[in-house]
């Protein structure tokens, strides 16, 4: 938490879906405050391809290969939702204008592993990066990993056992002094990348697990059920690699359930954290779930911080107890419910009347709150409000009208406490090619996000 403040921010920019036939690209933004060029995208480096849907993005190198001198953090790896094509990003060279480094074409990864939807990267200390899948190329389910090697880039197969994939895949955390490894469960592609269909629900289609590993042996011990439909996100351990805790959030259920280690070895999970549907008309169903999609913890690990994108706000919770999160901070920066829009809300246990259209130096902002990024020292959330194309345009097609925005949060990190900095605003509706989408966040230097310490 004493590393130096940050001053960029690498984000992918998504184009796919927008009909611009122009290819997404990895923005750098400037989050200096000293700086001339402070608030603003400073270089863009397209793909070469379009219809990719960047989405997150992960290192060659960090904390867990802390004291390999061999090692530097220098390439940035952008797995494509989409195309199942894996971009390798040189930072190292320049910082502030990154540069293509290579390209892993899909029809590697279908041919060495049978995977597919590439989605979150973690660099392991073994000198290889580990990507997790969501499926298979037919479109079925499957929750197998990646492997490549750090150097090369080359694939060199899968991480699990043959034949011992989960049954179905998403994010993923490691914690090697307890030799173990959890994943989650989004859902099955075929059906969810057309959008989010209620019809699905109650058919095996949207995950419901937390799947325990083996560190050592890649073996799957066991599966953790959270509900039918639950569809386990972002997962996350807590910082202390001693720490036999975590939380991971569901976003269809509106839960946070906190994963713990058992005296007999085995890991369980408890709900404790339950946010209440609201009822309402003018939307998709007459119920609506706050639908969690973002999910970090501080780096001391006294904080959780989480976004709601269908309800809007983003929650700060004191984790100090992980058995009785307390949540300590709240803010509204957009949503479904906003007073005036086609959403009435009729009955809702948490909010006396809705909130305001979010508006930040005179831009109306549309989309809910989405990926979180802290700064090391606790002070600063920034975030931005794309979750993925066909779910973009389903529950806020204004959003890819306008385009995104990069907002920064204020955190009070005595006892808690967000309030959105009405000086900061990466616009990213006035982006060269048209209005961009703008996902996951990194820095150069790492982050509570990337970095796993051992």
């Amino acid at each position: 938490m004493k590393g130096p403040r940050e001053r960029l921010i690498y984000v992918p920019c998504i184009l796919t879906g927008t009909g611009t036939q122009a290819p997404d690209y990895l923005a750098t933004v400037d989050v200096d405050p000293e700086s001339p060029t402070y608030c603003t995208v400073i270089h863009r480096l397209p793909m070469p391809y379009i219809d990719d849907e960047l989405h997150h993005s992960g290192w060659n190198a960090c904390s867990s290969c802390f004291g390999d001198t061999t090692k530097k953090r220098n390439r940035l790896i952008l797995p494509c939702l989409g195309s199942s094509r894996i971009y390798v990003v040189d930072t190292g060279t320049d910082q502030r204008a990154p540069r293509l480094y290579a390209v892993i074409e899909p029809r590697e990864v279908f041919q060495k592993c049978d995977l597919a939807l590439p989605h979150t990267s973690h660099c392991l200390g073994s000198g290889e990066i580990m990507i997790s899948a969501i499926g298979d190329p037919r479109g079925n389910a499957k929750g197998g990993f990646i492997l490549l090697d750090a150097e090369t880039f080359e694939v060199k197969g899968n991480w699990e056992r043959p034949s011992q994939a989960a049954p179905q895949g998403y994010d993923f955390w490691y914690q090697p002094r307890h030799n173990v490894m959890i994943s989650t469960e989004w859902g099955v592609p075929k059906f969810f990348v057309t959008g989010f269909n209620p019809a699905d629900l109650g058919k095996g289609r949207y995950g419901r697990r937390l799947n325990v590993w083996d560190w050592t042996t890649h073996c799957l011990l066991q599966s953790i059920d959270l509900g039918e439909d639950s569809a386990p996100f972002e997962i996350r351990f807590l910082h202390n690699p001693d720490a036999a805790h975590g939380m991971v959030v569901c976003p269809l259920h509106s839960a946070v359930f906190h994963f713990y280690k058992t005296q007999d070895g085995s890991w369980t999970a408890e709900k404790v954290i339950q946010i209440p549907n609201k009822k309402v008309s003018g939307w998709l169903l007459p119920e609506m779930p706050a639908f969690i999609t973002d999910m970090l913890i501080s780096l001391d690990d006294r904080f959780m911080y989480m976004s709601n994108f269908i309800h809007g706000d983003i929650r700060q919770y004191d984790i100090t107890n992980p058995y009785c999160p307390r949540l300590v901070g709240q803010v509204f920066v957009g949503g479904s419910i906003p007073e005036g829009g086609v959403v009435t809300v009729l009955e809702d246990p948490e909010l006396n009347c809705q909130p305001d259209p979010f508006m930040i130096q005179a831009r109306r902002v549309y989309g809910g709150p989405q990926m979180l990024q802290l700064s090391l020292d606790g002070k600063r959330l920034y975030v931005t409000n794309s979750l993925y194309t066909p779910w973009d345009k389903q529950f806020y097609p204004e959003l890819v009208r306008e385009g995104s925005v990069m907002l920064q949060i204020d955190v009070d990190t005595e006892t808690g406490g967000l309030c959105v900095n009405e000086d900061f605003l990466v616009d990213f509706g006035k982006e060269p090619c048209g209005p961009a989408r703008a996902h996951e966040m990194r820095y150069p230097g790492g982050d509570c996000t990337s970095d796993i310490w051992v």
